[in-house]
């Protein structure tokens, strides 16, 4: 356990910041699992509405630094190649 009082405003930090991390990475991960149910479901309109909500998503979670950008291209153009596979 921290004993300054700098090492414990820090602790605290960190703990909210993780938090805040793991609340964008979920909100994430969810949109991704409604494209790719969209996707297996054959609903094309529906799949090109949900990868449209995922990219703002995914953008925003790289904006703020929980993924690497790369990461959010990565994820975005795969995410993009599987609901133009279903025409």
């Amino acid at each position: 356990m921290a004993n300054h009082k700098d090492a414990i405003k820090r602790n605290k930090q960190n703990e909210k910041r993780r938090q805040a991390n793991r609340h964008y990475r979920s909100v994430m991960r969810n949109q991704i699992k409604r494209v790719r149910a969209a996707v297996d479901s054959g609903d094309k309109s529906a799949a090109s509405e949900e990868l449209r909500k995922a990219v703002s998503v995914i953008q925003r979670v790289a904006g703020k630094r929980v993924i690497h950008k790369n990461q959010a291209a990565r994820r975005c153009a795969r995410l993009n190649a599987a609901v133009h596979a279903m025409e």
